[in-house]
């Protein structure tokens, strides 16, 4: 890879979002259309969005949208969600990526948001500069004809069959409640859902109009296909596993489909809801959230842990300043983190920092990985142990 340094890199003005969507349009395949454009113009602002130009050619482009998100224990922490990042086919090679996001993260680390969140369609580009996969989903296919429901689960009592209108009052307090109690999930903005209960042909992806069905503390949207026998989720989100049991009841009860798509955490009860917990089938697994750490001590000291421990984590971030030596003492489940001249008892990047982060993904997994280094055996179960959460954090809407 060549650096062209005849490529201007600079802050999006007002007048260069039609350029931002023909890149957009060549790099994802999709055309935005003007509801869309509008919408994404509400999430963010010009002075978020960098670009790279070839005198008067668009080649690059790379935005964020400010937002929040839960991590473990329940703190709202402040973070950006880079987005709509592409660099046009006819100028790849050249370096084009790394400056724009240089640029880009020079501002967001100014800006102060301890954490930066992203999701790659490719797994390959984002570790070099310390994004880390933060969430995982299983994409799971159940075959409804065949579920049946162990004896000990509760009966339906509390799920109603829903039109859009009531839908729209419903779902927002009862995904922000989930929202908050859910590591990984960001609030989702006014503007995303009225994107939603829009429901517009162009999002339908060929299947039919929404359908929903609620609980006083979950819901259900989903589709049905008008050429497959099946239905496919769109979201399912359950505040409590009463609501979780209840609502899968009735999806299963659903007449004249054959099968359920969903996209689920890897640990979600319903395998074990089933007399036959091999029916549901997973048909890919895949990451969903990314993370980034931007500021090591203020992301640390916002989540909780499991254990009291304490143990010095060397970090190295080899694209900008975030790392370095940081002792981490934990009591009570929160830490005091601070810098440090002793010896590292676990050395890692900071993609892997980034990773452990909300909880999916374990130390003892990157280290046997070659991923993460430390001290002994004890030092390991230590970092282990602390970043461990009892539940698999979920992404809350993609961007």
């Amino acid at each position: 890879m060549t650096t062209d340094d005849t490529i201007l890199i600079r802050t999006a003005t007002d007048d260069d979002w039609n350029a931002v969507a023909l890149l957009d349009a060549h790099a994802f395949g999709e055309h935005q259309n003007s509801e869309d454009l509008a919408e994404t113009q509400i999430l963010t602002s010009s002075k978020h969005v960098v670009m790279a130009w070839d005198g008067e050619t668009p080649v690059g482009v790379a935005m964020h949208f400010p937002m929040s998100v839960t991590v473990p224990g329940g703190a709202q922490v402040e973070a950006s969600g880079v987005s709509w990042v592409s660099v046009a086919p006819t100028h790849r090679r050249r370096g084009i990526l790394r400056r724009m996001f240089t640029e880009q993260h020079r501002k967001l680390d100014a800006a102060g948001a301890p954490l930066s969140l992203l999701t790659a369609s490719e797994a390959t580009i984002y570790g070099r500069f310390g994004y880390g996969p933060a969430t995982e989903e299983h994409s799971v296919v159940l075959d409804r004809r065949f579920a049946q429901f162990h004896p000990g689960v509760p009966p339906v009592t509390g799920v109603r069959l829903i039109e859009s209108a009531e839908a729209s009052t419903l779902l927002p307090d009862i995904y922000h409640r989930w929202q908050r109690a859910t590591a990984g999930a960001q609030p989702k903005p006014p503007i995303r859902w009225e994107r939603f209960f829009a429901d517009r042909e162009n999002r339908r992806h060929g299947l039919t109009e929404l359908f929903f069905i609620a609980h006083v503390d979950g819901y259900v949207a989903y589709r049905r296909s008008p050429t497959e026998s099946k239905i496919v989720v769109q979201e399912f989100i359950a505040v409590t596993d009463e609501a979780y049991a209840e609502l899968w009841q009735v999806l299963a009860g659903i007449d004249l489909v054959d099968t359920i798509e969903v996209e689920q955490a890897p640990d979600e009860a319903l395998p074990f809801l089933l007399t036959n917990n091999r029916l549901p089938k997973v048909t890919s697994h895949h990451d969903a959230l990314w993370c980034r750490i931007m500021d090591v001590k203020a992301a640390l000291e916002a989540r909780t842990y499991s254990v009291d421990a304490q143990f010095v984590l060397g970090v190295e971030d080899p694209f900008l300043d975030a790392g370095g030596t940081f002792e981490v003492t934990i009591s009570g489940g929160s830490a005091v983190v601070t810098r440090t001249d002793a010896a590292p008892d676990a050395t890692l990047k900071l993609d892997v920092l980034s990773a452990l982060y909300f909880g999916t993904h374990s130390a003892t997994r990157f280290a046997a990985a070659s991923r993460l280094w430390a001290r002994d055996k004890e030092a390991l179960h230590t970092v282990n142990i602390a970043f461990a959460t009892d539940r698999a954090s979920v992404m809350g809407w993609g961007f």
